[in-house]
């Protein structure tokens, strides 16, 4: 018995529901999860169903193509688990947390490799027997230095690249490479105090809550389509570094359920923005 998940994207019309069930039930697929969404602004119908059974991909995603919209997406994935390659410089924060989470069996996931511009986390990483590659990027220019990552990654063959705390901006040819495969953790709750030091402009803002934001990574800087995001509330005691050492704990917490969200196939991606079914 096999378990996939069918993630259907088109632009809705009546009896949406139905028809994509019916051929579920054509082809003796059991639903064990059901989700749908209506965009009503754009006019956008969103579904993520789980099913089990067995499965011929390509009749039923025929019989699909055939009851669905013009301009419909559709994908067939299995269930089970993803792999990742993590990108790190040098905070350890948000890689403990994923690595402790993968180690626990809280976040299903198989860490296939960690790629660091610096060697400062290798001993962490190498503790949980994950292979460590270090490319340094002193004396390399920009494309030189992507070359030799993507080189590597490529190696691994993974379906999500996740930016730990990368903090290197990635030219459009390496995003282009892994194109809506990258998620990065931004530390702001953007679209506020987008760039390098956000808490030190929170801290000079005067700002109550700060928080963090994990979204794919686009051309345009920390624009990307969001995931996830959460905030906590800070005052007046709190200096820039006060700001920092409390944002980590929520950089950690949004990075991993986006991670999580994304691992379960339960976020569309349209245009700038994200449907995220929870």
């Amino acid at each position: 018995m096999e378990k996939k998940i069918l993630l259907t994207d088109c632009p809705d019309a009546k009896g949406l529901i139905a028809k994509i069930t019916n051929i579920c039930y054509k082809h003796q697929l059991n639903i064990t999860k059901n989700d749908e969404f209506v965009d009503r602004a754009q006019g956008r119908f969103f579904m993520r169903t789980a099913l089990e059974g067995i499965f011929n991909d390509d009749t039923f995603l025929e019989d699909l193509d055939m009851t669905l919209p013009q301009g419909a997406e559709r994908r067939l994935v299995a269930s089970g688990r993803k792999r990742v390659v993590l990108m790190v410089t040098k905070e350890s924060h948000c890689l403990g947390d994923i690595l402790m989470k993968c180690y626990s069996g809280a976040l299903d996931v198989e860490i296939a490799a960690v790629v660091g511009n610096h060697k400062v986390l290798q001993p962490l990483v190498e503790k949980f027997d994950i292979p460590f590659h270090w490319v340094p990027a002193e004396d390399l220019e920009r494309a030189q230095h992507e070359e030799q990552v993507i080189e590597i990654v490529d190696r691994y063959e993974p379906d999500y690249l996740i930016l730990a705390k990368y903090m290197r901006v990635l030219t459009p040819e390496f995003v282009a490479h892994f194109k809506n495969r990258i998620i990065n953790i931004h530390h702001s709750f953007l679209p506020a105090f987008i760039g390098a030091k956000p808490y030190l402009q929170a801290f000079e803002r005067g700002v109550k809550i700060i928080g963090a934001t994990a979204h794919f990574v686009t051309d345009d800087l920390d624009e990307g389509p969001i995931i996830e995001q959460d905030v906590i509330h800070v005052d007046h005691f709190y200096s820039a570094d006060d700001m920092a050492s409390a944002g980590r704990d929520v950089e950690k917490q949004v990075l991993s359920r986006a991670l999580q969200r994304v691992l379960e196939e339960r976020v569309f991606i349209h245009g700038n923005r994200t449907v995220v079914f929870k």
